[in-house]
């Protein structure tokens, strides 16, 4: 089928970021395989399935290919680290327009139900017990995703916090000009903690983490609401809205697509 039947799934210019993160098709010694078939046709099957939450099985046939070959170009593609370096490429075009402000990041999170189980689920404390991850999201001042994880439903929101500033203090690199390096953290009182707190200090980043029986969520709140946005904007990709990868590094790799999506989105919403 030609391209024009699909085309809106992918927003404009953005094949063109990911085209050379995509690594290269291997043939098969058996013959046949996915070596005939676009890698710019199967990545709009990946986004589609991403945003409309569809199953593999269910793929419109304007693709043109069969699930199997679908899900294994996803795989592949994930093992690789595509959808991470595509979220970090749409936010160094983000930085190089100066869209990104790190002057304070918010650290938040949000339960999702695990349908099938799989490795790093628990039971929800929010959901009656029920089997879940959590989706740990790391955003600048605006809500633009920086960084994102996934828990066990049952692991404490405070295991989150190192894992999410280590993995954006990776960002920072001045010799190139990226300054990602964010100078105030804020969070609810889940992270209040006083390890966290005088790691936090160590490494030179303000504390704006709301005291338990000392200060009122609601003061705080008027910085922290962007992630609450944030995970809106995520929650709209209906694939992320349950969890139904047993494989975590599945459900990783769908939340780091949503976000460099979002990034994208927010790119191109601005400088257009």
């Amino acid at each position: 089928m030609g391209r024009g039947t699909w085309s809106w799934v992918v927003p404009d210019g953005l094949w063109e970021i990911a085209k050379p993160l995509i690594p290269p098709s291997r043939v098969r010694p058996q013959g046949g395989g996915t070596q005939d078939t676009p890698d710019e046709t199967l990545f709009a099957a990946i986004v589609h399935v991403l945003v409309s939450g569809c199953a593999w099985r269910a793929l419109p046939p304007c693709f043109g290919i069969s699930k199997s070959t679908a899900h294994r170009r996803f795989v592949m593609w994930s093992r690789a680290g595509v959808w991470g370096r595509l979220h970090e490429a749409v936010l160094h075009r983000l930085d190089d327009a100066d869209l990104v402000d790190v002057s304070r990041v918010v650290l938040d999170t949000a339960h999702v139900r695990a349908k099938k189980r799989g490795e790093h689920t628990g039971p929800s404390p929010v959901d009656r017990g029920r089997p879940g991850s959590k989706m740990h999201i790391l955003s600048d001042a605006n809500g633009l995703p920086l960084v994102v994880g996934v828990p066990a439903g049952n692991v404490h929101d405070s295991e989150g916090l190192k894992p999410g500033v280590e993995g954006h203090q990776t960002q920072h690199d001045p010799y190139r000009g990226r300054h990602f390096k964010a100078k105030k953290l804020h969070a609810d009182k889940a992270y209040h903690l006083p390890h966290l707190r005088k790691w936090l200090w160590g490494k030179h980043i303000g504390v704006r983490i709301a005291r338990k029986g000392i200060e009122s969520s609601e003061r705080l709140g008027r910085r922290r609401w962007v992630s609450e946005r944030t995970m809106s904007w995520l929650s709209g990709y209906r694939r992320l809205s349950l969890r139904y990868e047993r494989n975590p590094r599945n459900y990783l790799a769908f939340l780091g697509l949503a976000a460099g999506l979002c990034c994208y989105k927010r790119l191109v919403r601005l400088t257009t």
